[in-house]
């Protein structure tokens, strides 16, 4: 049984996922879950709303990736109502959630901004000259700071509506710039070389995005780190401190959240989204998040043997195709209770 993604009226990647093609800003109007302010920017950028519909589906497949075999797997039920508590409490998933969401809202409009498909961007022509290392700067850069900002305006305006002071929002500030540092700091240099037969007499290059699998990677490495904070007044100023104060303060770069989380492990009629741990598959050799012992929370598990057919006994054919068998076998497969 998979346990849904959970998510409240006023966070961001419900907004987006309500979000179908917009032609005209009269769409705009119509969308379900925006506030105002987010309605006006979707009018002044129509164009711009496809990347962030796709950006919001990123984060979803994301998620479900790093979480799949975890409790909580950001999983996503049709049949259950979006809406639920465990990300609109202050927990680590929120900060996980939220900073996914900033990050691939800032990804997805870069890329399309790469791509040649928005009119108000295009590649980064910032990025030009001979570098340090003497190769010359030329193809298409990542327009990064576009898409930070599109997402910085887009994203964050819902906490900004509300004002800053309140931890909830201070938190889901921090996390959202955190997303998008997961990006920004891992940008990276590829080449081209030129030359005959294939020398390298000239190497152009170009500023790019890491695959966003490696910014989920960075994301939840966070999570698993994450700073438990509250908030304090230092002068006139609200800031976000840990709560122990052994803890050596959290950089712009980490996670933070307010609340601890729930375990997960029993279904909650009271709390939408924790819907435990029964009939989830484990992996009855592993001592890890995923193992029986741990998923099923001491409850046990159950065994049953299930056919599977794999592919075997693959052969490339010349020219250009691999053959392969189709192979049947039996397998151990062992649920929760």
């Amino acid at each position: 049984m998979p346990v849904l993604l959970t998510v409240s009226e006023h966070l961001l990647i419900t907004s987006l996922l309500l979000l179908g093609s917009i032609s005209d800003e009269e769409t705009c109007e119509k969308l379900r879950g925006l506030i105002q302010r987010q309605v006006q920017i979707c009018k002044r950028n129509v164009e711009v709303m496809d990347a962030v519909r796709r950006g919001a589906q990123l984060a979803i497949d994301e998620c479900q990736f790093q979480f799949r075999n975890r409790r909580w797997n950001c999983s996503m039920l049709e049949s259950v109502p979006l809406f639920g508590k465990v990300v609109t409490q202050g927990t680590r998933e929120a900060a996980f959630v939220y900073a996914l969401s900033a990050a691939s809202v800032a990804f997805a409009v870069t890329r399309a901004c790469s791509s040649g498909e928005l009119d108000k961007c295009g590649c980064d022509r910032n990025v030009h000259g001979v570098s340090p290392e003497g190769f010359q700067w030329s193809g298409c850069s990542d327009n990064i700071a576009y898409g930070v900002a599109f997402s910085q305006s887009f994203v964050d305006i819902r906490e900004r509506s509300k004002g800053q002071s309140s931890n909830r929002a201070l938190m889901n500030l921090h996390n959202n710039e955190a997303g998008r540092k997961a990006i920004l700091n891992n940008m990276r240099v590829e080449c081209k070389c030129h030359g005959v037969s294939g020398s390298c007499e000239v190497k152009t290059c170009w500023k790019a995005m890491p695959p966003f699998r490696k910014v989920g990677n960075i994301i939840k490495e966070k999570f698993d780190g994450a700073t438990e904070v509250e908030q304090r007044k230092v002068g006139t100023t609200k800031v976000l401190v840990p709560r122990n104060t052994q803890f050596k303060p959290h950089t712009d770069d980490d996670l933070v959240y307010l609340d601890p989380s729930p375990d997960f492990c029993e279904h909650d009629p009271r709390s939408p989204g924790i819907l435990g741990t029964a009939g989830r598959f484990c992996n009855k050799t592993s001592k890890a998040i995923d193992g029986c012992e741990l998923m099923c929370c001491g409850r046990g598990f159950h065994t049953e043997d299930v056919e599977v057919v794999d592919r075997c006994s693959c052969k490339f054919h010349w020219c250009c195709y691999v053959k392969c068998k189709q192979c049947r076998k039996m397998v151990e497969m062992h649920t929760c209770r």
